[in-house]
């Protein structure tokens, strides 16, 4: 079946919105086409430095035909519906017809030839294209990404005739900008396209051009003996830069080698776009980068290296100023320096943030480990974690923050953990990075993120929607991370009042407003708690559940065990998540379905009855024959091996305790007539059904858990 070729030629388009542009086209197109009937049996969509590529296969040479009938008002109705109607559709009213008192349009639309639907539908994808940010040029008024220079249109072998704003679809497309002929050449389909752009040294597809530069760039570092150190995100970059990447080995001085990696690194990837080269045995940088040109060149590349060792060395050489210059200064003397920083129009100075911060990482110590090193380190640490903010690497590199605060607290002879918490308080940073596991760093990286969460909750700036500026969502999942991972035993926000009470007055909103400045909530703490405090613990709370729920859904937990183990009032993370484990186990084994079967038939009785009328109250009877006796006793062994397994925390003993009703309750349900004619029979049962529901009900609210 036919295919069609759609090519947009422009000047370089960002290496950053390559990627997305190309899924946006192929979005567009596939709505556009499906929206008039046609379905391609393949779409996709390529993006490159300098065009933008679409083939769709298997498209139709032309819409199918279309019958519609739509329902029209009722007969008799007023003339002007009717002639409302009438305008919609495109018919007279002797073409209606009538059925079971209505009026019904029959409309026939006759098929459009599919170049005719291409033309529509490019013009709408370009005029409308959901570039982050545009630009108008010339004396055209049509935007785009940079300015548009060709439109190739080919369907089926032909050029699709249609013009935007001065731009002609043709069937010319053109190569590289250096290496190709230099010529536009005619192509009438895709296998003539890519064949004819590879011979004019164009790559159109991202992941073979990654490819390519992963498999030259290594292969460069073997030859040597070297490894590549492999950053997914630069790479990203890079192949959105070159249209036929080539990389090049060069030097560097190795007096550069004294600064910490990460300067390296970062002034290689951040500048000049450089992958930094180790030695395999030690780990340790070699002088030696790989950039990625978009050229052969004829000497192999090496004035290309030459001339980026040159840039690289600048670049080092400010790191090296930076380096020397901020250990004149201890980290301490620049704390003065962070009262003029502000970190929020409404949350004060980064000064006042990091005495937050310092009071909350006391509090937290202890539930991390109860001794008082780890709370004099990690007030310490809290306290300088960060005052890298005002060093010169770090205005120079943002990216290096908390990390040029270690390297900067070890060449004062702070202690190890001291220096390991300025580092990592920041991490994790997002649901792949190391969790910090070391008590201190721990317990810092936890005041830092319960900081930023009850700070932004304080003052409004909750997360809604799509819509989270100060990243809330990645700083709860973070402090949960840590919890689990370090098994912190504490509710949340638990112990992020301290945090809460050292906000501005000024900044509180809404019923989280303090009533007056200065109030001391240690002697006043009931109705700072009751009325100030406790509605933002509740959202926090409510807020950190949601996040564990994602969190345990990405891990391929169910959502409902969350809410089934969350309703009983529990908010200690650890226990949660323990509990949700067992359970999980518990309900994929038959056992589990079955009791769970038997516990939600008891509650629905139980709802039934209790419509009718208030439901007994007492215990049932222990000394009832048969099943109704057999479930009694088994309720009550089960009770007391529940509470056992509770108190140690044995979840898995707990859904063990929890099968043995499994039998029982089957075959109470399969023996015993719970509405029995007899009163007393009645009320007694009932009595027991609401045993099981109660007693089940220790573990977790079996109701939330559906299936």
């Amino acid at each position: 079946m036919p295919q069609l070729l759609l090519e947009l030629f422009s000047e370089e388009i960002p290496a950053r919105m390559q990627a997305q542009a190309a899924k946006d086209l192929e979005r567009l197109a596939r709505e556009k086409l499906a929206a008039e009937g046609l379905l391609p049996e393949a779409l996709t969509a390529f993006a490159g430095p300098r065009r933008l590529t679409l083939v769709a296969e298997g498209l139709a040479a032309a819409q199918a035909e279309r019958h519609e009938e739509r329902k029209g008002p009722r007969v008799g109705s007023p003339d002007q519906a009717i002639e409302g109607f009438l305008r919609s559709t495109g018919l007279t009213r002797d073409q209606l017809t009538e059925r079971d008192g209505l009026y019904f349009a029959h409309i026939h639309k006759a098929g459009r030839p599919t170049p005719e639907i291409i033309a529509e539908m490019v013009e709408a994808i370009v005029r409308n294209f959901p570039w982050p940010k545009s630009m108008v040029s010339g004396v055209s008024k049509l935007r785009w990404v940079r300015p548009l220079q060709r439109i190739l249109c080919v369907f089926d072998g032909e050029v699709v005739p249609f013009e935007i704003d001065g731009h002609v679809a043709g069937d010319l497309t053109q190569g590289h900008r250096f290496m190709g002929t230099g010529q536009a050449f005619h192509v009438r389909n895709f296998d003539d396209y890519a064949d004819g752009l590879a011979k004019n040294f164009v790559v159109i597809d991202p992941q073979e051009r990654r490819e390519r530069i992963m498999d030259a760039a290594r292969t460069l570092c073997f030859a040597r003996n070297f490894e590549l150190v492999e950053d997914e995100g630069l790479l990203d970059e890079v192949a959105g830069l070159a249209e036929w990447p080539t990389p090049v080995m060069g030097d560097m001085d190795p007096e550069f080698l004294d600064l910490p990696p990460e300067v390296i690194r970062t002034s290689m990837r951040v500048h000049q776009r450089f992958f930094a080269v180790r030695d395999p045995q030690t780990g340790f940088l070699v002088p030696h980068f790989i950039t990625v040109a978009n050229i052969e060149a004829t000497d192999g590349g090496k004035t290309i290296a030459t001339g980026n060792a040159r840039v690289l060395a600048a670049r080092l050489a400010d790191a090296r100023f930076f380096w020397t210059e901020d250990q004149k200064v201890r980290l301490e003397d620049r704390l003065e320096k962070l009262k003029g920083v502000t970190f929020h129009a409404k949350l004060g100075t980064m000064y006042e943030r990091v005495e937050r911060i310092v009071a909350l990482a006391g509090e937290l110590a202890p539930y991390v480990r109860d001794d008082g090193a780890t709370k004099t380190k990690a007030q310490q640490a809290a306290l300088l974690c960060k005052a890298d903010l005002g060093t010169g690497m770090v205005g120079e590199f943002p990216e290096l923050q908390g990390i040029m605060g270690s390297y900067y607290a070890e060449k004062e002879g702070l202690e190890p953990e001291v220096v390991d918490a300025i580092r990592w308080h920041y991490k994790p940073q997002g649901p792949t990075d190391d969790v910090p596991v070391q008590a201190v760093a721990a317990t810092v990286a936890l005041a830092d993120k319960l900081d930023t969460l009850v700070s932004f909750f304080a003052i409004g700036e909750k997360p809604t929607g799509s819509r989270d500026p100060y990243a809330l969502r990645r700083a709860a999942l973070g402090a949960i991370r840590i919890i689990l991972q370090n098994r912190i035993r504490m509710s949340v926000p638990g112990p992020a009042e301290r945090s809460f009470w050292g906000l501005p007055v000024d900044s509180m909103v809404g019923p989280n407003a303090p009533p007056a400045a200065g109030i001391d909530f240690l002697s006043e703490g009931d109705q700072f708690r009751r009325n100030v405090y406790l509605p933002l613990a509740q959202e926090l709370r409510t807020f950190f559940i949601d996040r564990l729920k994602v969190l345990l859904r990405e891990q391929g937990e169910r959502h409902d065990l969350v809410d089934a183990v969350f309703a009983l009032g529990d908010d200690d993370i650890v226990r949660i998540v323990s509990k949700v484990n067992a359970l999980s186990g518990f309900l994929g084994t038959e056992d589990g379905k079955n009791l769970l079967a038997g516990y939600k038939r008891a509650v629905n009785i139980l709802k039934a009855e209790e419509k009718k009328g208030p439901l007994p109250s007492g215990e049932p009877n222990d000394s009832a024959p048969g099943e109704e006796g057999a479930l009694t006793n088994a309720v009550g062994h089960m009770e007391v091996e529940v509470g056992k397994a509770l108190a140690k925390e044995d979840y898995a003993a707990a859904m063990t305790a929890l099968a043995e009703l499994r039998e029982p309750v089957d075959a109470f349900f399969d023996k015993v007539l719970v509405n029995s004619d007899i009163a007393t029979e009645r009320e007694n049962r009932l009595k027991l059904l609401m045993k099981v529901r109660d007693a089940m009900g220790r573990v977790a609210d079996f109701g939330q858990i559906t299936g």
